[in-house]
């Protein structure tokens, strides 16, 4: 069919044109962080003048809540990867969405990378191959979207192969970056899918796509991008070595030159205790006496005492062994016996699930425990807890914690990625330079967990300190513009470098 030109938003004529990549994008499909960042960093960009469209994989959920999309492309069959149409439509925040059609990959029940029972799909390879190859097809000169791609913003392994593809087409003009949201999921497949995605057999080497025998997205996209990203800046320095790199530090550190980490924002408008729907009373620095009114609710909501004076802490997690979920449980008695109430809302590895609720059957008036996961519990929970619990391993950028600091709930983190880009350890000199707005460890341990929350427990004893800390992290400035604006100018070096004038 006749390419069909996509008439762009308003923009400067020297807007930088970007295809965002991702395989989720809240709210339309949503498993973690990527979804929030796919749906909120566009949106940031397109504000500043960036002509961007999002592509994201045409799941069952995705196509249910699609509406006015018309379709605007299709792609051939290939020998290795089945036809597609492309479907556009207006995505949040109003940033063009380039929906991939393809209903023999992606028309499936489950999650977008699980069937039902939480298996992974058996032919991810090829679903995500595909997802990569159209991200590529849609970069270069040969384009039916009839609006040129300067620059492709890949995101995670799901989009991992483009960088490769665009690599191996001798006519593309495209830059590459990559942003890496969690260097744990990288990808891997067995070498005999090298060739089944149409990758040359010289490309499963060290210097390639091979990953200790097997076959790395993650890496192909590390290797072959233009630019790499991730999530926070002590993020991308601590996957330069072990343990933390998993595998790919040599790699990433041989590309610490094209490295850059960006610290994540939030939406601020959606988590805003001034005007946020959601919660029992509304609030704000000149009114933070009104906090303790959305406590008083989450304790009656979950059967909790019903005291102002104990600490409520919170988590709110996947819950998983990264997200130091065992620490809490290993500390939680001693925890409620400080005295203090502890509230859960999340859901992950079954056998964390099970020894929570247990935990809540022994101590139903101050522990509270709901397996899921609840958009209104949660920011009722942000405003009405006390402390917020993040003692994760490791955390790429976090959002819970920011989330946190604007309700004026005092977190305690352990000194990691974006936790420590984001809070501040309490300790004199920061009380006293008005930037103290948090509790950090630094060792993964029951132990220093506690010792930290022992902390925290002496500030909250003390109303000028606590208030201090409380002042201090709603004043902390999360909006997604200045990320936006670092990104904006990875875009525009690219950019400018792939010119044919170009240095």
């Amino acid at each position: 069919m006749e390419p069909v030109r996509v008439t762009p938003p308003t923009m400067t004529a020297e807007s930088i044109r970007v295809l965002f990549a991702t395989s989720e994008c809240a709210p339309l499909i949503k498993t973690g962080g990527l979804a929030d960042v796919s749906s909120a960093l566009p949106a940031a960009l397109t504000r500043l003048g960036v002509d961007i469209r999002v592509l994201l994989p045409g799941y069952r959920a995705v196509m249910g809540r699609l509406s006015g999309a018309r379709e605007v492309a299709r792609l051939a069959a290939t020998p290795r990867f089945p036809h597609a149409r492309l479907l556009l439509a207006e995505g949040p925040g109003g940033v063009p969405l380039v929906v991939v059609d393809c209903p023999e990959l992606y028309d499936r029940p489950g999650g977008p990378y699980q069937d039902p029972s939480g298996a992974d799909w058996p032919d991810n390879a090829l679903r995500f191959g595909q997802f990569s190859r159209v991200a590529a097809e849609l970069s270069g000169v040969r384009s039916p979207l009839g609006w040129q791609v300067q620059v492709l913003h890949c995101n995670d392994w799901q989009t991992g192969l483009a960088p490769a593809y665009l690599r191996l087409d001798p006519d593309a003009t495209a830059a590459t970056l990559l942003t890496i949201h969690n260097l744990a999921f990288q990808g891997v497949f067995p070498p005999q899918v090298v060739p089944q995605l149409g990758l040359p057999p010289e490309s499963f080497s060290p210097a390639g796509v091979e990953y200790y025998g097997q076959m790395s997205f993650l890496k192909a996209a590390i290797r072959f991008a233009d630019a790499v990203s991730t999530v926070s800046p002590t993020y991308a320095e601590e996957i330069q070595r072990e343990p933390l790199g998993m595998g790919l530090q040599g790699l990433l550190a041989e590309r610490r030159g094209d490295l850059e980490g960006i610290l994540n924002g939030i939406d601020i408008e959606a988590w805003n205790p001034e005007r946020d729907p959601l919660i029992a009373r509304r609030f704000g620095i000149r009114s933070l006496d009104s906090k303790r009114d959305n406590k008083w609710a989450v304790q009656q909501r979950f059967g909790l005492t019903q005291d102002s004076d104990v600490p409520l802490l919170a988590v709110i997690s996947r819950l998983a062994y990264q997200k130091g979920i065992d620490l809490v449980l290993e500390a939680a008695e001693a925890l409620l016996a400080l005295p203090s109430q502890l509230v859960v809302l999340g859901k992950g590895d079954r056998d964390y699930e099970t020894r929570l609720l247990a935990l809540a059957a022994r101590h139903r008036d101050r522990v509270a425990v709901m397996v899921g996961f609840n958009e209104e519990l949660a920011h009722l929970i942000e405003a009405g807890a006390d402390m917020f619990l993040m003692p994760s391993r490791y955390e790429p950028c976090g959002m819970n914690q920011m989330y946190s600091l604007r309700y004026g709930t005092i977190p305690v983190v352990r000194a990691t990625g974006g936790l420590v880009d984001s809070v501040v350890n309490c300790k004199p000199e920061t009380l006293s330079s008005g930037t103290a707005n948090g509790f950090v460890f630094d060792v993964a341990s029951t132990e220093a967990l506690l010792g930290a929350v022992s902390r925290a427990l002496e500030g909250y004893r003390n109303p000028g300190i606590w208030r201090a800390l409380q002042v201090a992290g709603m004043r902390r400035d999360f909006n997604w513009d200045a990320s936006a604006r670092r990104y904006l100018a990875i875009y525009t070096r690219l950019a400018k470098a792939q010119e044919p004038n170009s240095e």
